[in-house]
């Protein structure tokens, strides 16, 4: 079992900043993929950002350039620094384990995820 607590979440405005933390505790040997995943009201799941467990990462199309995706192994902790905010990134952020997902054109499918947090929700307004 692995649970995820994501923090960092809140309001800011259009070309702002904020940085997403999740913290992995329990069975955090995980081996697969890990990533942040998005889910705005109305909408599918959109898959952001993952890494691998090589240390690889890869954005969809939609915020490449101005999300980051970090982690520090050593404290089981995953980071995504999203910068120049626009309102169509409001929506609750997600981060995950056994994250299964392919890349096609300039997107990010996801197939599904192993463990996910409950989630913190980013508001960007206009």
């Amino acid at each position: 079992q692995v649970q995820l607590l994501e923090s960092g979440g809140g309001s800011v405005q259009a070309g702002g900043s904020l940085r997403l933390s999740c913290a992995a505790s329990g069975s955090t040997y995980n081996t697969n993929a890990m990533g942040w995943y998005r889910q705005a009201p109305g909408k599918q799941r959109e898959l952001v950002a993952v890494i691998t467990n090589g240390g690889a990462s890869d954005y969809a199309g939609s915020v490449k350039g101005r999300f980051t995706l970090s982690r520090d192994k050593a404290k089981h902790t995953m980071y995504l620094q999203m910068d120049s905010l626009k309102p169509e990134d409001t929506a609750v952020y997600y981060c995950a384990t056994g994250v299964d997902y392919s890349a096609y054109k300039d997107s990010l499918l996801l197939g599904g995820v192993e463990y996910s947090g409950k989630g913190t929700l980013v508001t960007v307004s206009s």
